[in-house]
């Protein structure tokens, strides 16, 4: 570790430049977005933990996404619901590096989960006889495991990176939370072992895998339009499509925000887009991927029947 370098350092946090009166305002609508997001996702995790009906493949990785989801939210929310109200917004190096590394490993574990849905309904929809076969218990637990692993190894990689650099110049991150990019940027040595490593890893956690569910979505939208009830070609369809926008959005913005160069202009677009990341991204998942499905609904009906009647 470099001389210049203290494990007391504080940086920062710049967030949004905005009047008193606009932050408390955000504070209350970024407040109740992120209760409700802790809601809906605490309520599809603990349905598929406490009904057996939902005991199955896709509702297994449903219950990881819905995990991930609360987890990378909770890691940088908080902290940024925090600094809207308090003007002394700084944050010492140690939980720094931490908020990246969590905030990298769950996004990066999210993505490749996101890959094994795809895989998951890719399979029942185009190979529906021998689903239960190719998608057994052991096969969905090695898939689960290998998404966590590889999205941490990275992270710990990242962080590894992070930690060998200086930080001897200007304390301010540009940013809401301390996103890898912004706090290279303060470091007075040489990054761009860290920045092939960043690039790297997106064509590995991004590109790639997004190739890959547009493949998979293509061969099952082939696979439904020769459905020959017009009711499971409409719900195959909504299904497909709503998944979709959920992938478009997550993996859209990720790409820009880590692939596309940077410059001094897109630095506020970029505060944005991973504000939605964070924020209204784990809101929406449950109710794209779970709340709109039937057997979602009739597991809540049950629970909340079950509930009347003790």
């Amino acid at each position: 570790m470099g001389s210049n370098q203290s494990w007391a350092t504080e940086f920062v946090l710049v967030g949004f430049q905005l009047s008193a009166d606009v932050e408390v305002l955000l504070l209350w609508v970024f407040s109740l977005f992120y209760i409700l997001s802790l809601l809906a996702n605490g309520v599809i995790l603990g349905l598929i933990c406490l009904d057996p009906s939902l005991h199955t493949p896709m509702y297994f990785f449903l219950s990881h996404l819905a995990i991930t989801d609360m987890s990378y939210a909770s890691t940088n929310v908080p902290k940024m619901l925090v600094n809207l109200v308090n003007q002394n917004r700084t944050i010492s190096f140690v939980p720094c590096i931490m908020q990246t590394f969590l905030y990298w490993g769950f996004a990066a574990t999210e993505c490749l989960i996101l890959v094994v849905m795809s895989c998951d309904r890719f399979v029942a929809i185009c190979h529906p006889l021998q689903y239960t076969v190719i998608m057994n218990w052991r096969v969905c637990m090695v898939l689960a495991v290998t998404s966590w692993s590889c999205g941490f190894i990275q992270s710990l990689v990242h962080a590894i990176l992070l930690l060998r650099l200086p930080f001897c110049g200007p304390r301010k991150v540009n940013h809401l939370f301390c996103e890898i990019l912004s706090v290279l940027k303060l470091a007075c040595a040489d990054t761009s072992i860290n920045q092939v490593v960043i690039f790297a890893d997106c064509v590995f956690i991004l590109v790639g895998p997004l190739c890959s569910m547009l493949v998979s979505y293509m061969r099952i939208l082939w696979a439904v339009l020769k459905i020959q009830s017009k009711e499971g070609r409409t719900k195959a369809f909504s299904t497909c499509l709503s998944h979709l926008c959920v992938v478009g959005l997550f993996f859209g913005i990720a790409m820009v925000v880590y692939m596309v160069p940077d410059s001094n202009q897109r630095e506020e677009q970029e505060k944005i887009l991973s504000l939605f990341h964070s924020l209204f991204n784990p809101m929406l998942n449950p109710l794209i991927y779970s709340l709109r499905n039937a057997q979602v609904k009739g597991a809540l009906y049950r629970a909340l029947q079950k509930k009347r009647s003790t």
